[in-house]
């Protein structure tokens, strides 16, 4: 069987009514099952013992399995990217008064896997300071943003991935790192959070062009 044959299962969510009113229920579904997707494939990359045993049912090598999946999941964000920029359009940024908490960070993750984020990051933003989106994804776009365009982040959240050897992206000020994360809402260090990611933290500048 073609791993490409996986089938992907919208769950569709029983939302209580809302007195209040101001809760789209229906949107927040919506926004529900796109998450579940967005982190679907995801979840299976990060799991070994899930992908070892793909690779045995379908008589694959990691390697395929590593590349189906990634095909699989950039097809889901490609048709993902493309329901949230409706949204977008109809609502604004889907935000906690319209679709509650946690599914207000839902667009968040289709649009900082997507290539639009300097199309988006000015909305974003706007969400995190008016409270909409909790301002610590606002962070990680931001530096997922700067290092796109070949500049120093700020809060020490992007990790890149070069000649088989993994690194926290040059931060700019890196002594004052962990003051602008504390701001942020981040509740670790930037030494901590590169450690959750497996890499071990130094500070770097950028290459000279």
């Amino acid at each position: 069987m073609h791993i490409l044959r996986l089938t992907v299962s919208i769950f569709v969510y029983l939302v209580p009514f809302c007195v209040c009113g101001q809760i789209n229920n229906q949107l927040k579904a919506e926004l529900d099952s796109i998450y579940h997707v967005d982190q679907l494939y995801r979840d299976i990359l990060d799991n070994p013992p899930k992908k070892d045993s793909l690779a045995k049912v379908h008589n694959l090598s990691g390697q395929e399995v590593d590349q189906r999946i990634f095909d699989k999941m950039t097809e889901i964000d490609h048709s993902n990217i493309k329901r949230v920029k409706k949204i977008i359009e109809q609502y604004g940024y889907p935000g906690t008064k319209l679709v509650g908490s946690p599914t207000n960070e839902a667009a968040w993750y289709v649009i900082q896997h997507s290539e639009d984020i300097s199309e988006y990051f000015p909305l974003i933003e706007k969400a995190g300071k008016s409270k909409e989106l909790p301002f610590d994804l606002v962070a990680m776009m931001q530096d997922r943003l700067l290092m796109g365009q070949g500049k120093e982040q700020l809060y020490g959240t992007q990790v890149r991935c070069e000649n088989s050897e993994c690194y926290v992206w040059p931060i700019a000020n890196p002594t004052q790192v962990n003051q602008r994360r504390k701001q942020a809402g981040f509740k670790t260090t930037v030494e901590q959070n590169a450690k959750r990611l497996g890499v071990a933290y130094k500070i770097r500048t950028l290459p000279k062009k």
